[in-house]
């Protein structure tokens, strides 16, 4: 760790709670690598960084740590064999730190078998262990489409064309307890055209073949926008969050290039940390990343006017992190 820390002056959401206490206060013993006026990131192990904090004292954790791929990546991935045993020791810590009402939103994807064009259950199997030996609550899982994943395995997809292209990610949603804090007002999506024509013509009570009953009040749209479904919609138009992680041109990257830093293989796109944030913190809330990389989340968390907090053990990968925040 190192021993002295940088503060990057960021612009703040007018939205944070500035008499709040900035979050490096709750790591005792560990300086930070830098820090903003909202939050603070962690070169290290975070496992060791974890331990450093309180009991309940984050109110979200939003983490999307190495998957346990077929082929070995750069910023490292555990073996589908040892990666349940691996995660265990960072979920227990996760749980204990987790506040009563607060959340784990935990994105990973899945992998094939090696030799054999047959899927692996790695993931499944963590989640398992998640609900049955630690006791973590699924409070729903969803799904990210992302169309910049890649044609793999070549041999079962391109070559010999007996599978076809793996486009969606699970994003798990859990808690401590049955009843997280969630707000779904706060993610509401535009009512489509068809809603909106819906609402204009009216509809009669009935009884659909499927048993659910339409009221008269089916067609009001007083309450400012649709309900999101647990595949995720885009904040602007779409019925579907349809996001890639392959941007070339935004600040981030950009500034690595220029720079002469590598950037993060392995992004996730700021809608994915964001929709999870409105619906799941209020304003001057922790969210953590305990595996940060690029550390979007804490960017996203930043502007949304929350407090954060980054752990990240490759170097190169938390120091052109900071190009998230600005100059």
């Amino acid at each position: 760790m190192p021993k002295t820390s940088t503060t990057i002056k960021a612009p703040q959401s007018e939205l944070f709670v500035s008499e709040l206490e900035h979050p490096s206060v709750l790591i005792e013993g560990l300086a930070a690598f830098y820090q903003t006026s909202a939050g603070a990131a962690y070169l290290g192990d975070s496992l060791e960084t974890l331990r450093a904090l309180p009991d309940n004292s984050v109110n979200l954790v939003f983490t999307s740590p190495p998957y346990a791929l077929h082929f070995k990546k750069e910023y490292g991935n555990v073996s589908k064999n040892d990666y349940v045993k691996w995660f265990l020791p960072f979920a227990r810590e996760i749980y204990r730190v987790l506040s009563d009402d607060g959340s784990f939103v935990l994105n990973i994807g899945g992998s094939w078998n090696p030799g054999t064009p047959t899927r692996s259950l790695y993931h499944y199997k963590l989640m398992i262990a998640l609900v049955e030996e630690l006791r973590f609550h699924l409070a729903q899982e969803c799904y990210w489409y992302n169309p910049a994943k890649m044609p793999v395995p070549a041999e079962w997809v391109t070559v010999r064309r007996v599978r076809i292209k793996d486009s969606v990610e699970h994003v798990w949603w859990l808690a401590k307890t049955s009843a997280p804090r969630a707000d779904n007002r706060r993610v509401l999506r535009p009512y489509s055209a068809d809603m909106v024509r819906l609402a204009q013509k009216g509809v009669k009570a009935t009884v659909r073949p499927s048993g659910h009953a339409i009221t008269s009040s089916f067609d009001k749209i007083q309450s400012g926008g649709s309900i999101p479904s647990n595949v995720f919609q885009d904040h602007i138009a779409s019925d579907m969050l349809i996001v890639g992680n392959n941007s070339a041109n935004d600040p981030y990257t950009k500034r690595c290039k220029e720079s002469g830093l590598k950037i993060h293989p392995a992004r996730f796109p700021a809608a994915l940390p964001e929709f999870f944030i409105r619906l799941l913190t209020n304003e001057g809330d922790l969210v953590l990343d305990p595996f940060a990389g690029s550390n979007t989340a804490g960017a996203v968390a930043e502007r949304l006017g929350r407090r954060w907090l980054a752990m990240e053990i490759v170097e190169e990968y938390l120091a052109a992190s900071k190009f998230r925040f600005g100059e």
